[in-house]
């Protein structure tokens, strides 16, 4: 055996006199990890799960309360719609020399809108009268040959019955009365021709000032100076009036609850535009007719005390009553409900849990006293705020939900 060989195997030797190794600190310190990791990872689930998981929760809402909801067999929405408009046009064509009415202007019946440029209906009157002066001429002319062959036709008419004269030229002078007399009768309907031409270009020239249809209100912008005006024929109007004290709301009804309208009943109205203000209404129309495609009926209802800001298409909520309210109760201020299952404790009080962008976010509110199935809102959001119904424990601020699909 050579001597590598022998200090090769020499090193393969496991050296019994060193003292073993210690392993336990080392398992020690792997374990106090994992259940530091787990306990990290027991901390942050709600971390995580606000920001990865969405949670799947029931959605309610804060509502507004007026004092006559007890009241209410139905409420339907819809928006304010003038019964009487106009598309004012012009009865000829015409460039616009003047306007008299602006955008937002009232107006009567008979006001002036517009006038039309008189120029060419001015030169066609006077060529129209030139006719007709021409022809009264010709009629003039007419007649006085007519007179003067008469004359002479009676005469020789005598003088032929004497035997002076032949019957043949009395004859010609006869058939010559007559053309004469037809031409005069040409003449005379050339006269009346003519007449009849002036009095609509007579007419026409009164066209030129175009008036209003009916009392209303300018509601869009009126054409200018020097824009071409004609009749409507599918295109722009001069300018659109609106009557609005024809205005009525117009909401659509289910078929399925239309038999709890009732024409002459009691409403009260709310409009978007005019915020908490409410207003009493009667129904005055059932439409004969229903929508095959949404299932309703139009139903249109007359504001008692309109406001003077009511504006065509305002949106409308029309409550049909039971019977109708005084004006004590319609002017007593609404009251702001939260649903009881939506209220919870948190930090010594209550809150609620606001759905907002797809995220929740806990909200303080002052409760007041039980009304129905909530508490009158003291302090809180405002109606209209969706809010989590029965919220799962586990919510945290910032976290995602997801609605859940009614079953």
């Amino acid at each position: 055996m050579s001597d590598r060989l022998a200090e090769d195997l020499a090193s393969l030797r496991i050296d019994r006199s060193a003292p073993p190794q210690r392993r336990w600190p080392w398992v020690v310190g792997v374990a106090v990890g994992v259940v530091a990791a787990i306990g990290l990872a027991s901390a942050g689930k709600p971390w995580l799960d606000a920001r990865v998981w969405k949670a799947d929760v029931d959605v309610t809402e804060i509502v507004s309360i007026a004092p006559s909801q007890g009241a209410v067999d139905l409420t339907a929405t819809g928006y304010l719609t003038p019964q009487v408009t106009a598309r004012v046009g012009a009865k000829v064509v015409g460039r616009i020399a003047k306007v008299f009415v602006r955008e937002g202007q009232a107006v009567k019946a008979g006001d002036a809108l517009f006038e039309l440029d008189a120029l060419d209906a001015q030169a066609a009157a006077a060529s129209a009268r030139a006719r007709v002066a021409a022809a009264s001429a010709r009629v003039a002319t007419a007649r006085a040959q007519v007179a003067e062959q008469r004359v002479t036709f009676d005469r020789e008419q005598r003088l032929a019955e004497a035997g002076s004269l032949p019957r043949a030229q009395v004859d010609d002078h006869a058939a010559r009365l007559a053309s004469l007399e037809a031409q005069t009768k040409a003449a005379e309907a050339d006269v009346s021709a003519a007449q009849a031409e002036l009095v609509v270009v007579t007419t026409g020239l009164s066209s030129l000032r175009i008036l209003a249809p009916i009392d209303g209100t300018a509601v869009t912008k009126p054409a200018s100076v020097g824009d071409i005006a004609g009749p409507i024929t599918g295109g722009a109007s001069l300018v659109d009036l609106v009557d609005f004290a024809s205005l009525l709301a117009e909401v659509d009804v289910p078929e399925a609850r239309l038999s709890l309208v009732v024409a002459g009943g009691p409403c009260e109205l709310a409009l978007d535009a005019l915020g908490a203000a409410r207003f009493r209404g009667q129904v005055v129309e059932i439409g004969p007719r229903l929508n095959r495609a949404k299932a309703t009926g139009l139903v249109k209802v007359r504001l008692q005390e309109p406001p003077p800001s009511l504006r065509p298409e305002m949106s409308v909520r029309v409550s049909f009553l039971k019977a109708p309210i005084d004006a004590a109760k319609l002017n007593e201020a609404a009251k702001i409900v939260v649903p009881a299952s939506a209220v919870v404790d948190r930090a010594g009080g209550k809150a609620v849990w606001v759905v907002d962008g797809g995220k929740v976010r806990a909200t303080p509110v002052t409760l007041g006293p039980v009304l129905g199935q909530g508490f009158v809102l003291q302090a809180g959001p405002p109606p209209g705020t969706r809010v989590v119904k029965d919220p799962p424990k586990e919510l945290a601020d910032g976290q995602s939900v997801k609605e859940k699909t009614p079953s």
